[in-house]
């Protein structure tokens, strides 16, 4: 189980500051699918972050009793200085897993070649998504925490990464961050809307879309 209890985070901005999550609660069972959807620069991503501990909130708690994965998307799990291969076998000492069967699955999916060895901030933004999001697959996380541009590179790519993510782990719990409707319909129990800082709740995922189109309007 993974809850956010009461949870607030603000940024200071030339404008002064911005209450970006406000008296967020949510609560994320194992196995369960959880849909954020809310329009750009609502705070989803900033939600993930906290939820996966990469952002501390300013006020609340937070309690994990799953193992959780970096934000397969936004960029993050991998270290820029570090080469692919480097990468690998921090990730796999820092998990306890097996460093030959992380690199064989890593090297598999992303399709690195030869650039597994070499750094990583001389990687394309799709090569070090591919990373990053191979890097997850290879680790037995209790939740994924997904973004909606999870799937990057050609169609094929795209075809194994929703394979591999949403079918092969489908017994796992997930948040998935999106304002598109079709993987949240697809995938999703239950759905949270983002509006003004603040998480609604829907049981309906259609009746979370309808709530969420009204927002557009205003």
């Amino acid at each position: 189980m993974i809850r956010l209890d009461n949870v607030y985070k603000h940024y200071e901005t030339r404008r002064g500051d911005r209450t970006v999550l406000t008296d967020i609660n949510l609560q994320i069972e194992r196995g369960e699918k959880v849909g954020i959807v809310g329009r750009n620069g609502a705070g989803k991503s900033t939600l993930v972050r906290v939820i996966g501990g990469i952002t501390p909130p300013d006020s609340g708690s937070i309690t994990r009793q799953m193992s959780l994965s970096w934000p397969i998307g936004f960029d993050s799990g991998v270290q820029g200085s570090m080469t692919g291969l480097d990468n690998v076998k921090f990730i796999a000492g820092i998990y306890g897993a097996d460093v030959e069967e992380v690199l064989d699955l890593v090297l598999d999916f992303s399709e690195l070649g030869r650039y597994i060895r070499e750094p990583v901030n001389t990687y394309s933004s799709g090569m070090k998504a591919r990373l990053g999001f191979a890097l997850s697959l290879a680790i037995d996380f209790d939740c994924m925490l997904i973004d909606e541009s999870f799937a990057v590179g050609d169609q094929r790519f795209k075809e194994r990464g929703h394979e591999e993510l949403l079918v092969k782990r489908k017994h796992k719990a997930m948040v998935l961050v999106s304002h598109e409707p079709g993987m949240i319909r697809e995938i999703c129990d239950t759905v949270y809307v983002l509006v003004d800082g603040h998480l609604h709740h829907f049981d309906d995922v259609e009746q979370a879309y309808l709530f969420y189109t009204d927002t557009l309007r205003d």
